[in-house]
């Protein structure tokens, strides 16, 4: 649990802390090769760490400590019933749930992953400046 626990809060303060140094870097600031190394070698490991490190110990942790096995049934055949009628019987084990968490975990990162692109790539654009209204509270604006 440790270590599943641990490699899940590195990555969300890796995260975190790419964000909070995009809030800062100026816009258009020259980029030193040394300092596109250190960007690309981070990036790479990020990636590396949210797609490999953190699915991996989830698995291990599910499979040994948990003992969510194939053999240790979540839903058996005949367990489900609709309105009265019951479904098509199907099985599905433990250890399959722990496969949809961990697309859960793929999911989660490649979001956060697509949004942090999308704060780097945006972090120029100007907001739009409020326009001063009237006291019945439309926008003013100059006649032409």
């Amino acid at each position: 649990m440790i270590a599943f626990a641990g490699s899940f809060l590195i990555a969300l303060l890796a995260t975190a802390a790419i964000v909070a140094y995009g809030k800062h870097r100026p816009v258009g600031a020259p980029l030193s090769w040394g300092e596109a190394i250190a960007a690309a070698t981070l990036g790479f490991g990020l990636m590396f760490w949210a797609y490999g490190v953190v699915p991996h110990q989830w698995l291990t942790y599910s499979g040994n400590e948990l003992n969510w096995s194939p053999a240790k049934q979540l839903v058996g055949a005949g367990q489900w019933e609709f309105l009265g009628a019951p479904l098509p019987p199907f099985t599905m084990s433990y250890e399959t749930l722990a496969h949809f968490i961990v697309v859960g975990i793929y999911g989660l990162f490649l979001g956060m992953h697509v949004a942090m692109w999308a704060i780097w790539q945006n972090r120029a654009k100007e907001k739009p400046k409020a326009l001063p209204t009237s006291q019945f509270g439309r926008p003013l604006v100059k006649q032409a």
